[in-house]
Parts: C-alpha cells; structure tokens; sequence
C-alpha cells in the first residue's frame, strides 16, 4: 500500500476520509543492525632486527608509527633524523620526538614491510612497546573485521589472517588489559 501511495498512478479518489483523534506514528519496519561491544584493539607478533615482538599494538587512531627511545636503543637500527614535529598525548603533553626512524623492516608472519617509525622518550610499556598506526597497515594493506576479531595482512596476493584482539583474547581470560599507550596528536 506505502507503494502506490507514493506511485503517481494511485488514485486517491477510492479512499474514504478518516479523522485521527489523537496522536499517531507511523513504524517503518526495517533491519536494524546488532549493537555490538568495543572488539577491543589488535596487537600482532612481528619482528624488527633480530628482536622478536609477541604484541606490537595496530591502531588506526595512530597517524604514526611509534616507538619508544629505549627500544630504539636496545635494536641499534639505524640513525634517526632531526624532526621539528610535536605530539600532543592523551594528557594534553606535548612532546617533541628523538626523531624519524626511515625504512624500518618489519618482518609479519612471512611478509616484510619497510616502514618509518617516531622515536619518542617515553615510557615502555614491556608488553606491548611499539605502536603501529596507518602508515603501516595501509603498507601492509590491513583489512580488519572488527565482528570476527581479525585482521588480515596482505601482499601481492598472499594475506595473512592474525585472530583475537586485546579484548577478544584476554578479557574474557580474565586478564588486566589497561595497558599505557600514549594517545597522540600531531601538532606541527
């Protein structure tokens, strides 16, 4: 019926006036999507030099790739380079990085990637240290299903698939997930 009332070939001439009394409201009967929970955030295993990382923190809230000034010591990768950026923390800190770490390879599963990192003087957070945001896995060409907890790593036409995320797999172990990851913003 809610077709031919908005059809122009509807003849409004065989309908019989009714007067409503009170208020009324019409249901549009559709699909409402499931509302479901915070998946959590996904960490991965990957590896930089010759040390092995079980959870490096993928983020898509991260405009950057970031690593801590001690861990960028304890590999002795590389030389960083002078930047004149400024990161604004989850505190409202502003901080100014070490620098900008270029062509970092980052070994995920049997994928290699070449990614540029912000040291920062901060904080370790042991177990998950390095934070990777957009700037990789836009490299590594990320797909994440949040429903499923996965997210998948792809190159050429090779993908691999990681499953869990932080809450995902430790949450409902019972485990404390208040882990300290620095919120940025970049402030130039």
């Amino acid at each position: 019926m809610m077709k031919d009332l908005m059809s122009q070939n509807f003849d409004f001439q065989d309908l019989a006036t009714v007067t409503l009394t009170q208020t009324c409201s019409a249901v549009v009967t559709r699909l409402i999507a499931e509302k479901l929970s915070d998946p959590g955030s996904f960490t991965i295993p990957c590896t930089i030099g010759n040390f092995a990382f079980a959870k490096a923190l993928c983020d898509l809230g991260a405009s950057l790739n970031l690593m801590p000034l001690e861990i960028y010591k304890r590999l002795g990768i590389g030389r960083v380079r002078p930047t004149s950026m400024l990161l604004q923390l989850a505190d409202r800190t502003i901080k100014r990085p070490s620098g900008i770490l270029d062509d970092v390879l980052i070994q995920v599963g049997k994928f290699l990637f070449s990614t540029n990192f912000v040291i920062l003087d901060c904080k370790v957070d042991e177990e998950i240290p390095i934070i990777l945001g957009r700037p990789f896995l836009v490299t590594g060409r990320a797909l994440i299903d949040c429903e499923n907890g996965e997210l998948k790593m792809r190159l050429n036409d090779e993908e691999i698939t990681f499953n869990g995320s932080i809450r995902g797999a430790e949450q409902e172990a019972g485990h404390n997930t208040n882990h300290y990851c620095p919120r940025l913003g970049v402030a130039i």
